[in-house]
């Protein structure tokens, strides 16, 4: 395989096997990286790679597969908890305690998920293998394993300590464990048991994609059916309460009206003042009066709303975008997103994505 090779799709072994061997029947040559040779079965995020001048014809392919536990539900309800992916680092705790506190002004529970490899509970493998479990391995991963419940151990501990010394709202608290890969596992989480908000860390400006298809946060916002809060690092504030400049970017379109409305009921227990922005490299008159009308419907569904209306212009959107948070102290930006393919995905990354790169802005994305 001479020609350049792209990544389609990053699966767990078992997932990547049956993509690949989908792909051979259509005469799509394909590679798998990141296997462990050893115990492939346990590979963490195995990428399928094939010529990019196949690319076009596998994402057809792609675009219509599912895997039964990718079928969602469209009749589940919302369930009153805030969903915290954790991987025991400060981004987890600081993530928890802003769920915590979220949650307790929606009257709602917090749900912490951490997922996980283990060989011992993983299967599929076909009956024509032969799989046999090295005692170190076997050993390490035991211990591996333990201290993966030490850890959430300590983190609920530390989060109870925090509730019993007034730092924090009690809310109920409860622990998920789930083996596969990061981002494929919150998102079938929450398809089944769709929560209030997903709660996440982000890169923030200056960090560099990994991969085609870019971080675990920047791929469950993309894909995610319920709204996801990305933060960085360094980020401000340590609860919704304190965010009073919020920006809400629009593009003049009837989703806009639907996630707007589902931004306010979430952020409902607050008070803050909304700047709504248009982006455009061009703008026009025509854009002035959808700003303007768009302006008439907010004043009439919300009346005691206190906002602003804004149009961002240049070439380089996201450097004058960060230009405007800057000049007007905004604590956070609220995006619409939108169900894309793998090819938009791959070669044209959504305004969420580029956000969650560069710029050190938290951001609330809503499926519109």
């Amino acid at each position: 395989m001479d020609d350049k090779l792209v990544t389609v799709a990053i699966h767990t072994y078992e997932r990547a096997v049956i993509i690949k061997g989908i792909l051979e029947t259509e005469g799509i040559e394909v590679c798998l990286h990141n296997v462990n040779l050893i115990q492939p079965v346990i590979s963490a995020g195995v990428r399928v790679r094939i010529k990019e001048v196949d690319l076009p014809a596998a994402l057809k392919i792609l675009e219509n597969l599912n895997f039964p536990d990718e079928v969602e539900a469209a009749t589940t309800p919302i369930s009153p908890y805030v969903l915290v992916p954790v991987d025991f680092s400060a981004y987890s705790l600081k993530a928890a305690r802003l769920a915590i506190k979220l949650a307790a002004d929606m009257d709602a529970g917090v749900t912490l998920l951490h997922t996980y490899y283990s060989p011992i509970y993983a299967g599929g493998l076909p009956i024509s293998d032969a799989f046999v479990f090295d005692e170190h391995n076997e050993e390490a991963m035991h211990k591996q394993i333990q201290h993966m419940h030490e850890s959430m151990d300590a983190l609920e501990a530390q989060l109870k300590a925090d509730m019993e010394q007034k730092k924090l709202p009690e809310v109920p608290l409860t622990i998920k464990f789930r083996e596969g890969v990061p981002e494929e596992q919150i998102l079938t989480y929450s398809k089944k048991r769709p929560p209030r908000l997903i709660v996440m860390g982000s890169h923030g400006k200056g960090s560099k994609e990994d991969d085609l298809l870019g971080s675990v946060t920047a791929d469950v916002i993309e894909r995610s059916r319920v709204p996801v809060f990305a933060f960085p690092a360094d980020m401000a504030f340590e609860s919704m309460a304190e965010c009073k400049h919020i920006g809400f970017i629009t593009q003049f379109d009837q989703r806009d009206l639907v996630a707007f409305d589902a931004f306010m009921q979430l952020m409902k227990p607050y008070s803050f003042k909304v700047y709504f922005l248009h982006m455009s490299t061009d703008p026009d008159a025509w854009d002035e009066i959808k700003l303007n009308g768009i302006k008439a419907y907010f004043s009439r569904q919300y009346p005691d709303m206190e906002s602003a209306y804004c149009m961002i212009k240049g070439d380089g959107l996201i450097n004058s975008l960060n230009e405007f948070i800057q000049e007007r102290t905004l604590d956070m930006v609220v995006l619409t997103a939108q169900k894309r393919n793998i090819f938009s995905r791959l070669f044209n990354p959504s305004l969420a994505n580029k956000m969650l790169f560069h710029s050190n802005t938290p951001v609330l994305v809503i499926r519109g």
